[in-house]
């Protein structure tokens, strides 16, 4: 039997300094607001954000993350958060803090407020986190019941963050309509455990129209700290059409093959999610036969944004090949979608895709 499932957000608020408005937001969910962000996103934003909760009549406590979305950093804040005597839990950061955040919020069963300052990943508006290891590796998706109760993104904010992050959402949100188009092909679920709805497909492929339309633009606007129009289209794409597209539409090979990646040791663990996801969807690409032209589009697409689209950007270019079919066998792991593409590829049919992409783009001009 067929089941469609749509899943959103309460409440998305995007502008250019729409992180004062913070309190009047956070107000309508609670009164003691636990505060996560790393100490970098403290120290740029910590002191407007609590003026914002204050000026609302919000009590707030701020604790620092650590880094890492692991089962053990969820445990520790989850203790603090108890401790504080908190009702809402708020996260300001980038998508490990974010996708912790959440995984606090579900701990306790409390709404959750999330404020990206990166428009980096599409993390901000699921009802799921990735979890990893405290050393980085990738271990589970974890599922909620619902999605954050706000989502509030100050453009602003965005564009101010380095530019790198603003070019790897555009290619973690170009994964989207690619992963979407596998997934209703094979029959598979969507990251909801239902059938892709209409809705989350039409919201999917208009992702990828808005990014290769305004992208570019976009990104020069980001290198100079400005606000544009196209700057807030494409961050409305990076963050809740990525965010509803994969969620409503699904996953399949781009993202398990980031997740593969993590199989292994070195410089690649200094790239970002989205450059590390725009590899993985050109082979993603590869392994599905797709058109040339369409596949050195994307190439071209990634190169003028700069992202990686070969092993050596990857600092993968000296890689056994043992250790390309390592991540060809975490990715292609149970507990991963890269069977939403294709259940019958091997470890080596995804470590000699990877290689077919480096390949390839050499010979694209």
């Amino acid at each position: 039997m067929s089941k469609f499932i749509f899943s959103s957000p309460r409440k998305y608020v995007q502008g250019a300094g729409v992180l004062d408005e913070l309190g009047q937001y956070v107000a309508e969910l609670g009164s003691r607001a636990f505060l996560v962000a790393d100490e970098i996103v403290w120290k740029l934003i910590g002191e407007r954000a609590g003026q914002a909760l204050t000026s609302s009549g919000i009590e707030f406590h701020y604790q620092q993350f650590n880094g890492e979305a692991s089962g053990n950093e969820i445990s520790r804040l989850t203790k603090l958060a108890q401790e504080q005597g908190c009702d809402i839990v708020v996260g300001l950061g980038g998508g490990k803090t974010l996708d912790t955040v959440k995984a606090v919020a579900d701990e306790l069963k409390q709404p959750v407020a999330i404020v990206p300052t990166v428009a980096s990943t599409d993390a901000p508006c699921s009802a799921l986190s990735v979890i990893y290891s405290d050393n980085g590796v990738f271990e589970s998706y974890r599922f909620y019941s619902k999605n954050p109760d706000l989502v509030l993104v100050d453009t602003a904010v965005c564009a101010g963050a380095p530019v790198r992050l603003f070019a790897s959402g555009i290619a973690d949100g170009l994964a989207t309509w690619v992963e979407a188009q596998a997934v209703l092909r094979s029959h598979a679920k969507s990251m909801v455990n239902g059938d892709p709805t209409i809705a989350g497909m039409a919201i999917a492929r208009a992702c990828e129209e808005t990014l290769l339309t305004w992208g570019y633009s976009a990104y020069t606007a980001v290198e100079q700290k400005r606000v544009t129009p196209a700057v807030e289209a494409v961050v409305e794409a990076n963050t809740l059409l990525s965010g509803l597209g994969f969620e409503n539409a699904g996953l399949a090979g781009a993202h398990a093959i980031h997740n593969g990646f993590t199989a292994i040791d070195g410089d690649i663990h200094h790239l970002t999610h989205g450059e590390k996801v725009a590899y993985g969807t050109l082979t993603q690409m590869v392994l599905e036969k797709r058109p040339d032209d369409e596949i050195a589009r994307y190439i071209r697409f990634y190169r003028s944004i700069k992202m990686p689209t070969t092993l050596q950007e990857l600092h993968l270019e000296n890689e056994s090949w043992e250790n390309l079919v390592k991540v060809g066998a975490l990715a292609n792991s149970e507990g991963d979608t890269l069977k939403n593409l294709n259940p019958n590829l091997s470890a080596e049919d995804i470590a000699n895709a990877i290689l077919a992409v480096d390949a390839f783009s050499k010979t694209v001009k």
